[in-house]
């Protein structure tokens, strides 16, 4: 894989940043289609069990976003719900799994 982009690397700057503060399993940040970035860490409420990604599109979502250009997720599951969740929204965005030292393990595109 490919080293990533300036503008996928600030998502993942982001990401890890989310997942040292929450000290959690994973962190995620998505860049909306005007530019926008969010981040967030999972959140692991009886009540609201959400990845670190389904928290970063709800953040998203909730402030307005109305599409997808990109995703990063720092130490997430393959077959993480928030891909979807992205994918659901943008079909063709980009999700780029990496490890907790922000190797790129894969990327994967929608549609």
């Amino acid at each position: 894989m490919s080293e990533l982009d300036a503008e996928d690397n600030k998502l993942l700057v982001l990401a890890r940043g989310a997942l040292a503060r929450t000290g959690g399993a994973s962190g995620a940040a998505v860049r909306d289609t005007d530019g926008r970035t969010y981040a967030a860490g999972e959140v692991a409420l009886t009540a609201l069990p959400l990845t670190a990604l389904q928290a970063a599109v709800a953040a998203a979502i909730s402030s307005g976003a109305e599409g997808f250009e990109a995703a990063v997720v720092v130490a997430g599951a393959p077959d993480d719900a928030g891909i979807e969740a992205v994918w659901e929204v943008s079909p063709s965005a980009a999700v780029i799994r990496t490890d907790r030292s922000g190797a790129v393990l894969n990327e994967v595109h929608g549609g």
